[in-house]
C-alpha cells in the first residue's frame, strides 16, 4: 500500500489519519460527557458525593482535555498532509447535490477538529482549574490571561463547535454507510487498509459554495449559541455574599487583595475573596515593638476559585450560607527584621491563634503591605469530608497586599 495519495485512493499516510482522528474523538467525545455529568452531580447539593467522585472527575477532565490537546496537534498535521497530497475524486461527482453535501460536511469535519479541542484549550489556559493536562507542556498558553470572562466564553464555544462537530461527525458516518450499503460503491473501502481495485472517479466539478456553506453553518450555529446565552456567565449558585458594612479606620485601604492557592490533585489552584473590610491603626515605632491593630473581616461568599468555586463555598467546605463571614483580629507589631499580625483568624465556626509576618513600604503617608501565612484546612474544618491529602492538600497559602493612606 503506497503512503501516498493518487486520484483514486488513499495513502497509508492519509487513512492512518484518518482512523487516529476517529478513534481519539470517539475517546474524548464520551469521556467528555461523563466528566461533565459528574461534575454537576458534585456541584448539586441535593447529590450525595464522595471525595473519589471529585478525583475520578478531574481524571477524566484530564484525560479529555490531554486527548483534545491531541487531536488538535493531529488535526494540522492531517491538514497539512491533505493540501500536500492530491485528494481521490469522489464517486459520486455527478449527483452534484449529496457531492455538494459530502463536501461541505468535509470542510465542516476539518474546521471543527481545530477549532473545537482550540476552545477547549483556550477554556482551560484561562481558567484557574483542577484538572491539569497530561503532557508536560500546555496549562498556559501566550496571550490568554487568567480570566473568567474568557472562561465563560471559551467554554461556550467550545461547547456550540462540539455540537457542529457532533452533526458533521454523524453526517459523515451515515454518508460512508449509504454509499457502502446502499450505492454498494469503494468510498469507504478506499479508506480500510489494504490495497483494492478501485475505480477511476468521473470528472469533477469544485466549486467554493461548501466552504460558503461551511461557514454559514458555523455562524448560524455561534449565533444560536449568542442567543441562548452560551457565552455569558452564568448563575453563580446560591452562594450569595454577606454584605460588609463601612468600617471606621485609621488607615484607608485604597486597593488590595486577598488570594488563596490551594493544592487540588498535585496542581496548585488560586483564588480570591473580593470583598472585605479592615480597620487598622498604626504608628510605626522607632524600635521593635506594638505598632497598632487590625480588624479584618472577609465576605467569605465573594470567594472566586476557578472551576471549583461552588465546591469551595459549599457546606462541606466553607459554607458560606451558614457561616458568611471570616475575621481576623490582630494586634500589629514591629520586629527586628519585618513586622507581624498576631492574633485570632475565624473561619466557619473555629477560632485558631495566627501569625501573619509581612513587609511594610511606608512613605509619606502611603503604606504598602504584604504578606504570607499557611494554614491547615483541617483546623478549620474545611473539606473534613476529604480527610487525607490524596486528592486535596491540607495546606492553604493566604497572600495579602494592600496600599492604605493614613486619613486625614
Amino acid at each position: 500500500m503506497s503512503l501516498d495519495n493518487t486520484t483514486q485512493s488513499y495513502g497509508g499516510v492519509s487513512k492512518t489519519f484518518h482512523w487516529l482522528t476517529a478513534l481519539l474523538i470517539l475517546t474524548a467525545l464520551p469521556i467528555g460527557w461523563f466528566a461533565n455529568q459528574l461534575a454537576h452531580a458534585i456541584e448539586d447539593p441535593a447529590i450525595p458525593t464522595t471525595p473519589e467522585d471529585l478525583q475520578q472527575a478531574a481524571q477524566l477532565f484530564s484525560l479529555h482535555k490531554t486527548i483534545g490537546v491531541t487531536v488538535f496537534f493531529v488535526a494540522l498535521a492531517r491538514i497539512l498532509w491533505a493540501i500536500s497530497q492530491p485528494k481521490p475524486g469522489l464517486l459520486n461527482a455527478e449527483n452534484k447535490p449529496e457531492a455538494f453535501a459530502a463536501e461541505t460536511v468535509h470542510w465542516l469535519l476539518y474546521g471543527s477538529l481545530v477549532l473545537v479541542p482550540l476552545t477547549g484549550w483556550i477554556h482551560h489556559a484561562a481558567t484557574e482549574g483542577f484538572a491539569p493536562i497530561l503532557w508536560p507542556f500546555g496549562q498556559n498558553l501566550p496571550f490568554v490571561p487568567k480570566s473568567p470572562a474568557l472562561a465563560e466564553t471559551s467554554a461556550g464555544l467550545h461547547f456550540v463547535l462540539m455540537l457542529v462537530l457532533v452533526g458533521a461527525l454523524v453526517l459523515h458516518i451515515v454518508g460512508a454507510l449509504k454509499h457502502h450499503v446502499i450505492d454498494k460503491d469503494s468510498t469507504l473501502r478506499r479508506m480500510l487498509p489494504g490495497r483494492v481495485d478501485l475505480p477511476e472517479p468521473p470528472t469533477q466539478w469544485h466549486s467554493p459554495a461548501p466552504v460558503v456553506a461551511a461557514v454559514v453553518i458555523w455562524a448560524v450555529a455561534l449565533c444560536i449559541g449568542w442567543f441562548d446565552g452560551a457565552y455569558s456567565a452564568h448563575p453563580a449558585g446560591d452562594h450569595a455574599s454577606a454584605e460588609l458594612e463601612a468600617v471606621q479606620s485609621d488607615w484607608q485601604v485604597q486597593e488590595g487583595s486577598l488570594a488563596i492557592t490551594i493544592t487540588q490533585l498535585g496542581s496548585p489552584v488560586s483564588g480570591a475573596f473580593s470583598d472585605w473590610t479592615a480597620a487598622i491603626t498604626f504608628d510605626d515605632p522607632a524600635e521593635p515593638g506594638p505598632a497598632g491593630a487590625v480588624d479584618v473581616t472577609i465576605a467569605i461568599g465573594s470567594l472566586t476559585i476557578g472551576t471549583v468555586t461552588q465546591q469551595a463555598l459549599g457546606a462541606d467546605f466553607f459554607d458560606s450560607a451558614q457561616f458568611p463571614t471570616a475575621n481576623f483580629n490582630a494586634e500589629l507589631f514591629k520586629t527586628d527584621l519585618a513586622y507581624e499580625a498576631r492574633g485570632t483568624l475565624t473561619i466557619r465556626d473555629k477560632t485558631m491563634d495566627v501569625v501573619l509576618p509581612f513587609e511594610l513600604d511606608l512613605q509619606d503617608g502611603t503604606a504598602k503591605m504584604q504578606g504570607e501565612l499557611d494554614l491547615n484546612r483541617m483546623d478549620y474544618d474545611v473539606g473534613t469530608t476529604q480527610p487525607t491529602e490524596d486528592s486535596l492538600a491540607f495546606a492553604v497559602k493566604v497572600a495579602v497586599e494592600l496600599t492604605a493612606t493614613q486619613a486625614e
